[in-house]
């Protein structure tokens, strides 16, 4: 199934904290016609609200996969060229933020948290799947306790649920409600939990749970934004004060010079020093943990309206081998940019 529709592109004007280099040359791509069309051929309806809805990238090989809603996941390793439907019908819904996927930034595992679908993880880059039990239409997005072969621990935000969390400790067959007033979400161990609170819009700090969530104390000023990720041990996460970085399960957090505004990544690369982050300007990427930022590709214009400072509805991913940028968002095409 192939794609080959271009775009211009046009970079947004933003003010950001941190120096960023000039933006690479290219353009953006579209790659969802043809896997769109192709379903369209096989008779299949794509659910509302259309097109595509969420992308993730698994940094260790460069493979792609793409939400179609009510689809599932489709597979790519040729950069969005070919896809493939790889969860055998495990996965369906939609992803309502930038966040409702959930890589293991080691590679090979995903977590997918579905909105008005089915939920569902895999541990082998997408051979095999096992369920995530849905509460209510779903969560917005949710975090995993990657540090285990086989992971146990997810916590999650639901959706329009009176900013309700949730804990489960076995694989997501069970939940336990932890109550109102929970944001963006974290999880470092079995019972070792980050997480914004307040009522919704108006998250505010980042607080810390030692005994699954039971109580909490605030250990950061700065308000996190979706789901942390958690790589080589460490905690990063992008906040309204920039990216936080904790090196001891959340007692404390280090605010690295980065681009201010900033509401999607980190995504790493070759390792804990070579991310890219993106703001309204676009993809911004550091091969030194933040001292220097470089753009390598403009916000795309096809999904220009869609900067929501909370990481509601677009989706971004950055494959550091083939050196491409991705974007997508429910109810539009699936973009990439190479440079």
């Amino acid at each position: 199934m192939r794609a080959g529709r271009a775009i211009g592109f046009l970079a947004l004007a933003a003010g950001v904290a941190a120096s960023v280099g000039p933006v690479a040359a290219g353009e953006w791509v579209c790659i969802s016609d043809g896997v769109l069309e192709d379903i369209q051929r096989q008779g299949l309806k794509v659910a509302w609200p259309g097109k595509t809805t969420g992308l993730a990238v698994d940094r260790t090989s460069g493979e792609l996969f793409l939400i179609i809603p009510g689809l599932g996941v489709w597979r790519s390793a040729d950069k969005g060229a070919n896809f493939a439907r790889c969860d055998g019908g495990a996965v369906g819904g939609r992803c309502e933020t930038g966040y409702s996927l959930c890589p293991d930034p080691a590679g090979k595992r995903m977590a997918c948290f579905m909105l008005d679908g089915k939920s569902a993880m895999t541990l082998d880059g997408g051979k095999t799947w096992r369920a995530i039990k849905n509460l209510g239409r779903g969560p917005d997005w949710g975090a995993v306790d990657w540090s285990r072969d086989d992971p146990q621990t997810l916590f999650e935000r639901t959706h329009e649920n009176r900013d309700i969390g949730i804990l489960s400790r076995d694989g997501g067959k069970t939940w336990t409600d932890l109550g109102q007033g929970i944001g963006a979400v974290g999880v470092f161990g079995e019972s070792v939990l980050v997480a914004s609170r307040g009522k919704e819009p108006k998250w505010s700090g980042l607080h810390r749970s030692v005994d699954g969530g039971k109580t909490w104390q605030q250990v950061h000023e700065a308000t996190p934004i979706g789901a942390m990720t958690v790589f080589k041990g460490a905690g990063y996460w992008l906040s309204d004060l920039g990216l936080l970085v904790s090196r001891d399960q959340g007692k404390s957090w280090l605010v690295v010079d980065s681009p201010r505004g900033a509401v999607w990544g980190p995504y790493f690369g070759r390792d804990e020093n070579h991310f890219v982050v993106v703001d309204k300007r676009g993809f911004q990427e550091t091969t030194d943990a933040g001292k220097t930022w470089t753009q390598v590709a403009p916000f795309p214009p096809g999904l220009s309206g869609e900067y929501n400072t909370r990481g509601w509805f677009l989706n971004c991913a950055w494959d550091p081998i083939g050196k491409v940028c991705y974007a997508a968002r429910m109810s539009k095409p699936a973009y990439k940019f190479e440079y």
